[in-house]
């Protein structure tokens, strides 16, 4: 599994999971892990990036940055947002995230979709489990939960997928 894992992937290299360029002088710049970077419309742009420009709104609790692909694009932006107290989810709250993402990053911060849920899925140690959401958002199975801390926090963030693709759909009908 090791050799399955990390060194078949590219033959005669070690496949770490980090997203990396080199540089016109030949430096290399490590930009994180492979899963934490998007590439939208052609421009690189970290996760946390995203997420630190969300939680900058003062309506946003959390965030976490997920991905699906997208034909024109490469990969679409979507964004899951807990909120804080006293602050109810809405579609006038959703156009202001993705105002106040292009005005912190640029255009090309702008999210496809966003979903409101209580909780997002986390680790034991607390780490958010962006493989589940990039799963979720594309319509897949989440695959291996076993270290996840909460299974409810899964299920919620698939039925705000649910929701919101049965309205897509429903208004593709119309």
């Amino acid at each position: 599994l090791y050799k399955d894992s990390y060194w078949s992937r590219f033959p005669g290299s070690y496949y770490t999971g980090d997203f990396a360029m080199r540089d016109e002088d030949g430096y290399f710049w490590l930009l994180g892990r492979a899963d934490e970077v998007l590439k939208v419309a052609g421009h690189r742009i970290g996760t946390a990036e995203l997420e630190d420009a969300a939680v900058s709104h003062p309506a946003v609790a959390e965030a976490a940055v997920a991905s699906k692909p997208d034909e024109i694009k490469g990969d679409a932006i979507v964004l899951f947002i807990t909120l804080k107290d006293n602050v109810s989810p809405s579609p006038d709250l959703k156009k202001d995230l993705g105002k106040h993402l292009r005005n912190v990053i640029g255009p090309i911060a702008t999210p496809d979709e966003v979903y409101f849920v209580d909780s997002l899925p986390k680790t034991r140690s607390g780490k958010i489990m962006r493989r589940v959401l990039k799963a979720i958002a594309s319509g897949q199975s989440p695959g291996d939960l076993t270290t996840l801390e909460d299974e409810a926090s899964v299920e919620e963030a698939k039925k705000a997928y649910e929701t919101v693709k049965k309205k897509s759909d429903t208004d593709k009908d119309d």
